[in-house]
């Protein structure tokens, strides 16, 4: 049905009135982009892109947390119009097989931060943590634990938007409306020193505190009854969260004493982000099983997978002499052209140094973005490798925050935007996660553009910006 004539924006023309006619677009607010429409982007090339009006801006958030390798890699186009021509399709249910599935398992299995790792393919990060919970609540059963199910995450963590996933994300938007979490998933305290601590705590009474509370609620609920831990080695959509040092060790005291598994989703911080291959190296953790997308194929094409290891894929073997067929996968699982392009992703981060570029210039990255500690607006910034935050507050010294109807953070971004870099608002939090091929060069120009934003959006507060 088209929409009235008064419903959408008035001054969109071209695809932005197409896109508003035509499209229900995801995590967006529906109402605003009815009334203002969308950002349209033409094309993009390395890490520039530009919109339909050939306005060109440098990317700062990898496109959502993904491009790692930057835009338009020509020999990844190569590849995947190679194996379309090739096989095109098939796929991986009852017992089939193909050539580019098995290589890039043989990869992972090379590089995973578990031993032994076998991989299951999806196309999404959501899905990839939909089956975590399914191969954790499968495994249980098969072993007899079949009231092993509960599954624990953080508050402001981010697994996923599907009934599953979305369950574990650990935000209201993801929740509210949606009767979520589903029953058996439960949320700890998100590990932000800066917005979590009690007055006059360390980062170390912080973590320690924060295990009690995980051990705690293991011993409530039953420690017969909790499968797993769910975490990001950084937190990405919920504020770029970097835990406190020691945070994951306590954790591990905690998960390994009640035989609770920890999964490890490394969706966004896995294959570079935070300086390392995976994010789990960066911090400390010990994952019984981990999560993959997004830079997975630097997104060139959609694929996820889940490593697990061998002991546990005897266990799912052992049980389909009883059990029969598992019952669990999807049409697009292990394509095999998003297969072979991911596979030529990962070679190309090796042979382009990528891991080292990425932590050298992270390193670089940190020391520039900590520089704007002393602007008015900043509460805080943190990050680790090549993932960033900076957080707007309306008081530094109480940390107090803005209203949440001022839309301070929305209108941050609409002005790095104005200023040709794109960002993202979490809140009032905007994120960092540039490309990985970035240069010393580009976060200069990323960091120069989003100042002056943030200088814009501190006159637009004193002039009363927001306020009602």
């Amino acid at each position: 049905m088209s929409l009235p004539a008064t419903a959408a924006s008035p001054t969109a023309t071209g695809i932005a009135a197409r896109d508003i006619e035509t499209v229900l677009h995801p995590t967006t607010h529906l109402a605003d982009h009815r009334r203002n429409g969308p950002f349209v982007v033409a094309r993009a090339e390395g890490t520039r892109v530009w919109d339909e009006q050939g306005r060109e801006y440098i990317e700062g958030l990898a496109g959502l947390w993904c491009t790692a390798l930057g835009y338009g890699v020509e020999e990844l186009a190569e590849v995947a119009a190679e194996q379309m021509r090739d096989l095109s399709y098939t796929h991986l249910f009852a017992g089939k097989s193909h050539e580019p599935a098995v290589a890039l398992a043989e990869k992972l299995r090379e590089m995973a931060p578990i031993p032994y790792a076998k991989t299951f393919f999806g196309v999404s990060g959501s899905d990839a943590n939909e089956t975590q919970i399914k191969l954790a609540w499968y495994y249980n059963n098969a072993l007899g634990r079949t009231e092993k199910k509960k599954i624990i995450s953080r508050r402001r963590a981010y697994h996923g938007s599907t009934l599953g996933a979305g369950s574990l994300t650990g935000l209201p938007t993801f929740h509210k409306s949606f009767d979520l979490p589903l029953p058996g998933i439960l949320h700890v305290t998100c590990p932000h020193h800066y917005r979590e601590a009690e007055p006059g705590e360390t980062e170390d009474e912080f973590a320690e505190r924060l295990a009690r509370e995980l051990d705690d609620l293991i011993r409530a609920e039953g420690p017969e009854t909790v499968a797993a831990f769910i975490a990001e080695p950084v937190l990405g959509a919920g504020g770029v969260v970097v835990p406190p040092r020691g945070y994951y060790e306590r954790i591990q005291a905690v998960l390994d004493e009640h035989e609770v598994a920890l999964i490890d989703d490394e969706v966004i911080c896995g294959f570079g982000r935070l300086g390392t291959r995976f994010g789990a190296e960066a911090v400390g953790m010990k994952p019984a099983t981990v999560s993959l997308a997004k830079a997975l194929s630097s997104a060139y094409l959609p694929i996820s997978a889940v490593l697990a290891p061998d002991s546990m894929v005897d266990v799912l073997v052992e049980a389909g002499e009883r059990w029969g067929v598992f019952g669990h996968g999807y049409t697009y699982a292990g394509h095999p052209v998003c297969a072979a392009v991911a596979l030529r992703a990962l070679e190309l981060m090796e042979e382009r140094d990528v891991y080292g570029n990425a932590a050298r210039v992270g390193n670089y990255f940190q020391e520039r973005l900590a520089r704007f500690d002393d602007h008015r607006l900043v509460g805080e910034t943190r990050g680790m490798g090549m993932i960033g935050a900076c957080e707007l507050v309306a008081d530094k010294a109480s940390r107090a925050a803005f209203a949440p109807e001022r839309g301070v953070g929305a209108h941050m971004e609409r002005r790095c935007l104005e200023h040709g870099v794109i960002l993202r608002a979490l809140g009032d939090t905007v994120a960092f996660c540039p490309p990985l091929v970035v240069t010393e060069s580009d976060v200069d120009e990323i960091l120069e553009r989003f100042g002056r934003a943030l200088d814009d959006t501190l006159a637009w507060i004193e002039a009363g910006g927001g306020a009602s």
